[in-house]
């Protein structure tokens, strides 16, 4: 048996490995259309990133950014408790210095007991009213602000470069492993066909 049929599967190995690392590359590039012999060529993801853009957008809107989680986490009774002694400190800070500096004449008449029972009145009624406002306040923020057209304009506003850099550097295990995958088969293929010619030999 001579050398070169030995070769077989490493040869099988390399090119397979040559054309997994080709079509990765084939994923990115060319950026931009290039006709060659009436064939128009052009990397897959820059040719899809529009719908990309469009896609992913769309399922990140609604996967990581919902309105009404926000609202629900705002407007909590948890997270309004943990609001709340904030709110105290600024209507007893309200009620002991900048009531008396607008109206002097009504720093004469209210001591610390009446200071207390109002700031009393004033974050009971602050309790009832803040889910209320903040629920208003998110209705008004979702009518103006579109989280997907938003994803979408960033991500289609990405350079090919940019695109093909970032997901290189997150997918870099899984284009590793596709490459050493298509070595292996390579090898695999060319074993076969080894055994065959020597089967028949």
């Amino acid at each position: 048996m001579h050398w070169w049929f030995i070769s077989f599967p490493f040869i099988a190995a390399a090119t397979g490995w040559l054309i997994n690392r080709l079509f990765i590359t084939l994923l990115f590039r060319p950026y931009h259309p290039v006709k060659i012999s009436g064939i128009t060529l052009q990397g897959v993801f820059p040719k899809k990133q529009a719908q990309l853009a469009t896609g992913l957008s769309k399922y990140l809107s609604i996967q990581l950014f919902s309105f009404r989680d926000i609202e629900e986490k705002i407007t909590s009774p948890e997270n309004l408790q943990q609001v709340l002694p904030l709110a105290e400190q600024h209507v007893d800070h309200f009620l002991r210095y900048k009531l008396g500096e607008a109206f002097p004449m009504i720093s004469m008449f209210i001591g610390d007991t009446t200071i207390n029972q109002l700031k009393t009145i004033f974050m009971q009624e602050l309790a009832i009213i803040f889910p209320e406002v903040m629920q208003a306040y998110m209705k008004n923020l979702q009518q103006k602000f579109d989280p997907e057209q938003m994803i979408a304009q960033k991500i289609a506003a990405i350079s090919p470069a940019q695109l093909e850099l970032g997901l290189r550097q997150a997918m870099t295990t899984e284009f590793r492993t596709f490459r050493i995958a298509g070595a292996c088969t390579g090898f695999l293929i060319g074993l076969i066909q080894l055994i065959i010619i020597s089967l028949i030999n």
